[in-house]
């Protein structure tokens, strides 16, 4: 913040947006220089919903229109698979010294992870409507009034920015592009360990217990309950509860991450 103030007649507040501004313009530059990357990203979760929608067929344990129970979950899925596109621009940027180079630079150094975020969150909106817009050719359709889905959109995005932070601070804990592997490990199996697929009740019961209290569980089952579709509610405390933990979980993943990853980017260099 210091190289701010050097910056006469204009305020802090005003530099800093403009900076964060110049960053977000950066990352969504790259779009335009790289196209088939963003194509690409908003391609395979389409992928995944149409085989799961054709090939793979019915889920376990669901009551009514297959359509109407999948697409609320992949939609949820899609948000906190972006976990893993956050860290991989993080750590090339990190590799290549990019962020070092805007750190030496007179400029609100938040800036860049502002931009970052502005920019992926974008990209959310983006993959959002896109599958939306697929869910909808495939069948799906939300019957509680544009009120209720905007609702459902907003928690989605909850989800996603929660995820965006969490991919932020562990692509400075992994550096390199390489250890974004590691992290899918990981990530594949906690999407899949949820309720996209199934219903808890389908499941053995220590099993359906941990899916859950899963986050992505709570945002798929309260935005399901937000759009209408099936499986929205359930007969146990975390079922009863989605929405009331469908914001809890990211905002304790928000409150974690997010200043464990500011206070990480400023040591960067130090």
């Amino acid at each position: 913040m210091s190289a701010i103030g050097t910056r006469a007649g204009t305020s802090a507040a005003g530099w800093v947006l403009a900076d964060s501004w110049t960053m977000t313009r950066r990352e969504l530059a790259h779009w335009a220089r790289q196209p088939v990357r963003i194509v690409v990203g908003l391609a395979f979760p389409v992928m995944l919903l149409l085989m799961f929608t054709y090939l793979v067929g019915g889920g376990r344990g669901v009551d009514g229109d297959h359509a109407e129970f999948l697409v609320p979950g992949m939609l949820a899925l899609t948000m906190a698979f972006g976990l893993e596109a956050t860290m991989l621009a993080v750590t090339q940027d990190l590799t290549k010294g990019v962020i070092d180079r805007f750190r030496a630079m007179p400029m609100f150094s938040g800036s860049v992870l502002v931009g970052r975020s502005v920019a992926d969150m974008l990209q959310s909106v983006a993959a959002l409507a896109v599958m939306i817009g697929v869910g909808y050719a495939v069948g799906w359709r939300w019957h509680n009034g544009l009120t209720a889905a905007l609702g459902a959109v907003g928690l989605l995005l909850l989800l996603r920015f929660a995820m965006l932070w969490t991919g932020i601070q562990l692509a400075m804990v992994a550096g390199r592009p390489e250890m974004v592997q590691a992290v899918q490990i990981l990530v594949w199996p906690v999407g899949f360990l949820s309720n996209v697929f199934a219903v808890p009740e389908s499941m053995p019961g220590g099993l359906g217990a941990v899916v859950e209290w899963n986050p992505m569980s709570a945002t798929a089952t309260a935005v399901r309950g937000l759009f209408g579709n099936p499986g929205g509610s359930g007969g146990s405390w975390a079922a009863a509860h989605a929405e009331l933990l469908a914001v809890a979980w990211p905002v304790a993943l928000i409150a974690v991450f997010f200043p464990l990853a500011v206070r990480r980017f400023a040591r960067l260099g130090g």
